[in-house]
């Protein structure tokens, strides 16, 4: 029994290097992605109004920012006692925004 898949040289074979070439900043990558996707759980998660989250983003060469607005009963909630909660957030939206290689910065309004 003969199998389908058949290599008569080195030079026909495929591998992963072939492939790990290409660039990743090329095609629809969002800038801060990863630390955007990151603060939209936390926040939503944290919040009983979920809904109710709004963030906008503002890009500036290599550092996002994220401006947060939260129902008013939920602003309690995301800030934290002496702001323990917003600077957890920080420093997680922080640490997802080093993995892009971008900076970030969190910000909450208040309305």
């Amino acid at each position: 029994m003969t199998d389908d898949l058949t290599v008569d040289s080195a030079d026909d074979v495929n591998t992963i290097d072939d492939f790990a070439d290409h660039d990743d900043d090329v095609g629809n990558r969002v800038s801060g992605g990863t630390p955007l996707a990151v603060v939209t759980y936390l926040v939503s998660s944290i919040t009983s109004e979920p809904e109710a989250v709004v963030i906008n983003t503002e890009e500036r060469g290599d550092s996002v920012r994220f401006r947060i607005h939260v129902a008013p009963e939920d602003m309690g909630r995301v800030i934290g006692r002496r702001g323990r909660v917003a600077q957890a957030i920080r420093t997680v939206v922080a640490a997802a925004g080093s993995r892009d290689g971008v900076q970030t910065s969190v910000d909450i309004v208040d309305d």
